[in-house]
Protein backbone atom coordinates (compact mmCIF):
# COMPACT_ATOMS: atom_id res chain seq x y z
CA UNK A 1 0.00 0.00 0.00
CA UNK A 2 1.15 3.55 -0.68
CA UNK A 3 2.78 4.93 2.53
CA UNK A 4 0.79 8.19 2.47
CA UNK A 5 -2.51 6.33 2.15
CA UNK A 6 -1.46 3.83 4.81
CA UNK A 7 -0.73 6.77 7.15
CA UNK A 8 -4.22 8.18 6.53
CA UNK A 9 -5.86 4.82 7.19
CA UNK A 10 -3.88 3.95 10.34
CA UNK A 11 -4.05 7.32 12.17
CA UNK A 12 -6.19 7.29 15.32
CA UNK A 13 -7.09 9.80 17.99
CA UNK A 14 -5.00 9.29 21.11
CA UNK A 15 -6.50 9.95 24.52
CA UNK A 16 -3.59 9.09 26.80
CA UNK A 17 -0.20 10.76 26.42
CA UNK A 18 3.22 10.40 28.02
CA UNK A 19 4.60 13.55 29.63
CA UNK A 20 7.79 13.28 27.55
CA UNK A 21 8.61 16.53 25.74
CA UNK A 22 8.24 16.63 21.96
CA UNK A 23 11.38 17.81 20.14
CA UNK A 24 10.99 21.28 18.60
CA UNK A 25 12.08 19.93 15.22
CA UNK A 26 9.11 17.53 15.12
CA UNK A 27 6.73 20.31 16.18
CA UNK A 28 8.11 22.52 13.37
CA UNK A 29 7.63 19.75 10.79
CA UNK A 30 4.04 19.19 11.89
CA UNK A 31 3.30 22.91 11.78
CA UNK A 32 4.83 23.18 8.31
CA UNK A 33 2.59 20.36 7.09
CA UNK A 34 -0.38 22.26 8.52
CA UNK A 35 0.63 25.44 6.71
CA UNK A 36 0.70 23.54 3.41
CA UNK A 37 -2.93 22.47 3.67
CA UNK A 38 -5.12 23.51 0.76
CA UNK A 39 -7.07 26.72 1.27
CA UNK A 40 -9.89 28.37 -0.66
CA UNK A 41 -8.43 30.62 -3.38
CA UNK A 42 -5.06 30.07 -1.68
CA UNK A 43 -5.92 32.76 0.89
CA UNK A 44 -3.98 30.84 3.56
CA UNK A 45 -6.31 32.26 6.21
CA UNK A 46 -5.11 30.02 9.05
CA UNK A 47 -2.57 30.58 11.80
CA UNK A 48 -1.15 28.07 14.28
CA UNK A 49 -0.17 28.76 17.86
CA UNK A 50 2.17 26.18 19.43
CA UNK A 51 1.76 25.97 23.20
CA UNK A 52 4.69 24.21 24.85
CA UNK A 53 4.75 26.28 28.04
CA UNK A 54 3.23 23.90 30.61
CA UNK A 55 1.78 26.65 32.79
CA UNK A 56 -0.11 28.16 29.84
CA UNK A 57 -1.03 24.68 28.57
CA UNK A 58 -2.58 23.85 31.96
CA UNK A 59 -4.46 27.17 32.07
CA UNK A 60 -5.95 26.51 28.61
CA UNK A 61 -6.86 22.99 29.74
CA UNK A 62 -8.74 24.29 32.79
CA UNK A 63 -10.68 26.83 30.72
CA UNK A 64 -11.45 24.22 28.04
CA UNK A 65 -12.63 21.86 30.78
CA UNK A 66 -14.92 24.53 32.22
CA UNK A 67 -16.40 25.29 28.77
CA UNK A 68 -16.96 21.56 28.22
CA UNK A 69 -18.74 21.20 31.56
CA UNK A 70 -16.47 18.51 33.04
CA UNK A 71 -15.26 18.11 36.60
CA UNK A 72 -12.36 20.39 37.56
CA UNK A 73 -9.76 17.59 37.58
CA UNK A 74 -10.46 16.43 33.99
CA UNK A 75 -7.81 17.26 31.38
CA UNK A 76 -9.48 17.58 27.96
CA UNK A 77 -6.01 17.35 26.38
CA UNK A 78 -5.41 13.92 27.95
CA UNK A 79 -2.00 14.82 29.35
CA UNK A 80 -0.49 15.84 26.00
CA UNK A 81 2.51 18.10 26.60
CA UNK A 82 1.89 20.20 23.46
CA UNK A 83 -1.19 21.96 22.16
CA UNK A 84 -1.29 23.27 18.60
CA UNK A 85 -4.16 25.72 18.19
CA UNK A 86 -5.51 26.44 14.72
CA UNK A 87 -7.31 29.71 14.12
CA UNK A 88 -8.62 31.14 10.87
CA UNK A 89 -9.48 34.64 9.77
CA UNK A 90 -13.25 35.13 9.63
CA UNK A 91 -12.82 37.67 6.81
CA UNK A 92 -12.31 34.86 4.31
CA UNK A 93 -15.41 32.97 3.14
CA UNK A 94 -13.88 29.49 3.47
CA UNK A 95 -12.08 30.03 6.77
CA UNK A 96 -13.71 27.11 8.62
CA UNK A 97 -12.90 24.69 5.79
CA UNK A 98 -9.36 26.06 5.54
CA UNK A 99 -8.87 25.60 9.30
CA UNK A 100 -10.29 22.08 9.16
CA UNK A 101 -7.90 21.09 6.38
CA UNK A 102 -5.02 22.57 8.38
CA UNK A 103 -6.05 20.45 11.37
CA UNK A 104 -6.26 17.36 9.16
CA UNK A 105 -2.74 17.90 7.86
CA UNK A 106 -1.46 18.42 11.41
CA UNK A 107 -3.08 15.21 12.69
CA UNK A 108 -1.76 13.15 9.80
CA UNK A 109 1.74 14.67 9.95
CA UNK A 110 1.93 13.87 13.67
CA UNK A 111 1.07 10.23 13.00
CA UNK A 112 3.63 10.00 10.20
CA UNK A 113 6.32 11.15 12.67
CA UNK A 114 5.36 8.61 15.33
CA UNK A 115 3.41 11.02 17.55
CA UNK A 116 -0.10 10.76 18.86
CA UNK A 117 -2.70 13.47 18.37
CA UNK A 118 -6.32 14.27 19.01
CA UNK A 119 -8.54 17.08 17.72
CA UNK A 120 -10.02 18.89 20.71
CA UNK A 121 -12.87 21.36 20.26
CA UNK A 122 -13.93 24.54 22.10
CA UNK A 123 -11.21 26.76 20.59
CA UNK A 124 -14.00 28.93 19.15
CA UNK A 125 -15.45 29.60 22.59
CA UNK A 126 -11.99 30.21 24.04
CA UNK A 127 -10.92 32.76 21.45
CA UNK A 128 -14.18 34.65 21.85
CA UNK A 129 -13.05 35.32 25.44
CA UNK A 130 -11.10 38.52 26.28
CA UNK A 131 -8.19 36.63 27.90
CA UNK A 132 -7.61 34.64 24.71
CA UNK A 133 -7.88 37.78 22.60
CA UNK A 134 -5.11 39.11 24.85
CA UNK A 135 -2.95 36.11 23.89
CA UNK A 136 -3.38 37.09 20.24
CA UNK A 137 -2.47 40.71 20.99
CA UNK A 138 0.60 39.57 22.96
CA UNK A 139 1.76 37.76 19.81
CA UNK A 140 1.01 40.86 17.65
CA UNK A 141 -1.72 38.94 15.83
CA UNK A 142 -4.28 41.28 14.36
CA UNK A 143 -7.46 40.29 12.60
CA UNK A 144 -10.81 38.69 13.19
CA UNK A 145 -9.70 35.16 14.07
CA UNK A 146 -11.90 32.27 15.15
CA UNK A 147 -10.56 29.26 16.99
CA UNK A 148 -11.03 26.19 14.79
CA UNK A 149 -9.55 23.53 17.06
CA UNK A 150 -6.70 22.29 19.21
CA UNK A 151 -4.40 19.43 18.42
CA UNK A 152 -3.32 17.61 21.57
CA UNK A 153 0.14 16.38 20.63
CA UNK A 154 2.66 14.05 22.21
CA UNK A 155 3.86 10.48 22.51
CA UNK A 156 1.03 8.00 22.93
CA UNK A 157 0.82 6.18 26.25
CA UNK A 158 -1.56 3.61 24.81
CA UNK A 159 -1.75 1.25 21.87
CA UNK A 160 -3.30 2.66 18.74
CA UNK A 161 -6.99 1.85 18.96
CA UNK A 162 -8.37 -0.52 16.34
CA UNK A 163 -10.31 1.25 13.63
CA UNK A 164 -14.06 1.15 13.93
CA UNK A 165 -15.74 -0.77 11.20
CA UNK A 166 -16.50 1.46 8.22
CA UNK A 167 -20.20 2.06 7.64
CA UNK A 168 -21.75 0.59 4.52
CA UNK A 169 -23.32 2.49 1.64
CA UNK A 170 -21.16 5.61 1.86
CA UNK A 171 -19.75 5.63 -1.68
CA UNK A 172 -21.73 6.13 -4.87
CA UNK A 173 -20.46 6.18 -8.45
CA UNK A 174 -21.95 8.06 -11.35
CA UNK A 175 -20.25 6.39 -14.32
Amino acid sequence: MNPAIENLITRRSIRKFKSDPVPKDLIRQIIEAGLYAPSGRNYQSTIIIAVTNQELRNKISKINCRIGGWKDDFDPFYGAPVILIVLANREYPNYIYDGSLTMGNILNAAHSLGLGSCWIHRAKQEFDMPEFQEILRSLSIEGNFEGIGHCALGYADEKLPSPPRRKENRVFYLD
